[in-house]
């Protein structure tokens, strides 16, 4: 797939563990890993915006283009 998903990245820059942005953003830690390993289908704007709030960044600090090659 050529969206890239950058949490773990912005987990770690923030020393947030996944359970505590998952209670902070009101999702299951189960829902979190599935859109963390890249195996949502969708993320809802909702979600996105709850997520970029807690980590204090922007949704191109999580979300990544990379063309298929």
């Amino acid at each position: 797939m050529a969206i890239i998903i950058n949490l773990d990245v912005m987990l770690a820059k923030r020393k947030m563990s996944s359970l505590e942005l998952a209670e902070r953003i009101g999702i299951t830690p189960a829902n979190l890993s599935i859109l963390k390993t890249g195996k949502a289908r969708a993320v809802r704007f909702s979600t996105l915006d709850a997520i970029c709030k807690a980590l204090d960044c922007q949704p191109g600090d999580i979300l990544e283009y990379r063309p298929d090659l």
